[in-house]
């Protein structure tokens, strides 16, 4: 039948005989680039034939270790750092925040001491801390009290300010500057102020040793801290950071205590990471509250996501358009969400598969700082009786700040690919090309030879197969049938 047709069709025009198949094998291994094959096909000398026989094997297996290596290392997603440094006519200066050690206002807090046990409630989410069993009573006592009472209002109103008498002296770049160029902002620290915020005003640098003068009166009088609860020292704390990012004083912040002047040397460093799996950013991460990704906004985005689902509000410290949390869900509800999140390490920072993985692009200000007592003993007396004020008063309440580049120059620090994919296909053309003389033709060579055997292998195998039984023949079927009927009458 039709698998009759078939064979016959296959042995009369694709399957060669014996004698055209072992010739087609000769001619692809005397015509194939693939160096050495011909000699080992067309020698007579036997010992010549195994020496080039030998010498095609060592090469192909030394060829398939190379390779293999190359390969290995390739998945292996190696990367090596660069450091250029970049010198440029003029830098942007980055943003500084200043907060004021002392937080609250004397007179607002003297009889409502547990206004520091709140904050410290609200920073929790920026800053770790816990809170001693012995002033829950308290606290209850005095939200019961005051379910109307605004933490967010009275650190606004009763904090720390910044206005011409706490900000003496602002210079920038031989220009002078005003508590209006500030933006207020909280942090763990109550009220703070950032210059430069979000690069409004894009300043730059054109010179270096020269940048942001500031001259701080902290008035010790007029505010305080609780140093019950470990809040001890006086004097101006600020971070350095990207205009598109928000300050982070966890760890980060400089101190320049009372009656010192701190000289503040930068540079900036441009820090780029490859993606994963050569690196650990991820690029296409978008936050929905910040332009730029930074890990501490992502980290902030993920807390706010998390507090809002289990509490129904929104810190004001966080950033996000929910309702505000009160007092009452701060204590009950959102300071224990704090801790279980990071308990359970529910936004955590730093791999690829973090909830926060490293940007793909950073800016950071490394510092050197230098301290010296704040003026002499003239420059004492010209304050005291500028200030009118007594000159033990400007030991104990001012505080300058210089801050500067070290140079116009900027260092970038860039992740790259060890091995790219080009890098991997030319290492494995020379691996071919040096060993056996193979090139790209030379493999669609070998793979229309292992084609060519491989159809040929198929139709050998389909001419060896059983025939099938013809169960459809109805003519064939009848005859067998009587002659079966036939044999058992003669029987």
């Amino acid at each position: 039948g039709i698998l009759e047709k078939i064979r016959s069709c296959l042995i009369k025009k694709l399957l060669p005989n014996l004698e055209d198949r072992r010739k087609y094998h000769e001619k692809f291994a005397s015509s194939t680039s693939f160096h050495g094959l011909h000699n080992i096909v067309q020698t007579q000398s036997k010992a010549r034939r195994a020496l080039w026989l030998l010498i095609v094997v060592g090469c192909l297996a030394i060829v398939i270790w190379q390779i293999c290596s190359r390969l290995i290392y390739y998945f292996s997603w190696p990367t090596t750092t660069t450091v250029v440094v970049q010198y440029v006519e003029n830098v942007k200066f980055p943003a500084v925040t200043f907060c004021n050690l002392n937080r609250f206002q004397a007179h607002a807090v003297s009889n409502l001491k547990v206004i520091f046990l709140i904050w410290n409630i609200v920073s929790a989410i920026l800053q770790k801390f816990s809170m001693d069993g012995k002033y829950s009573q308290e606290l209850n006592y005095f939200l019961l009290g005051n379910q109307n009472f605004s933490i967010k209002d009275f650190t606004r109103k009763n904090g720390f300010y910044l206005n011409s008498s706490t900000l003496l002296e602002c210079d920038f770049f031989g220009k002078p500057c005003y508590p209006q160029d500030f933006e207020h902002v909280f942090t763990e620290y109550g009220n703070c102020f950032t210059f430069n915020h979000n690069d409004l005003s894009a300043r730059r640098v054109s010179l270096s040793g020269r940048g942001l003068h500031l001259l701080f009166d902290v008035q010790q009088d007029k505010f305080t801290d609780e140093p019950s609860l470990g809040y001890t020292d006086a004097g101006i704390t600020f971070v350095i950071h990207s205009p598109q990012e928000l300050p982070r004083f966890d760890g980060l912040g400089l101190l320049t205590p009372v009656g010192m002047h701190a000289q503040v040397a930068i540079r900036q460093l441009k820090s780029i990471i490859q993606e994963y799996p050569w690196g650990e950013c991820k690029p296409d991460i978008k936050l929905q509250y910040h332009k730029s990704y930074s890990t501490n906004g992502c980290l902030l985005e993920c807390k706010a996501r998390y507090i809002q689902d289990w509490c129904g509000c929104l810190p004001f410290i966080l950033p996000g358009n929910g309702t505000e949390c009160d007092l009452l869900k701060f204590y009950k509800c959102v300071y224990p969400a704090v801790y279980n999140i990071e308990i359970k390490g529910l936004c955590t920072v730093g791999t690829h598969n973090s909830t926060c993985p490293a940007p793909c692009e950073e800016t950071d200000y490394p510092t050197t700082v230098t301290y010296s007592n704040f003026g002499g003993e003239k420059a004492i007396k010209y304050f005291s009786t500028k200030l009118k004020k007594s000159p033990e008063y400007i030991r104990q309440n001012l505080v300058g700040i210089e801050i500067k580049y070290h140079d116009l120059s900027y260092k970038i620090t860039q992740q790259q690919k060890a091995l790219s994919i080009s890098d991997l296909l030319a290492d494995v053309g020379g691996q071919l090309g040096l060993f056996c003389g193979a090139s790209m033709i030379t493999i669609i060579e070998l793979l229309e030879y292992i084609f060519t055997n491989f159809c040929w292998m198929c139709i050998f195998l389909l001419l060896k197969a059983p025939e099938m039984p013809q169960w459809n023949n109805p003519s064939q079927n009848q005859s067998t049938h009587k002659e079966k009927k036939r044999g058992i009458q003669e029987c």
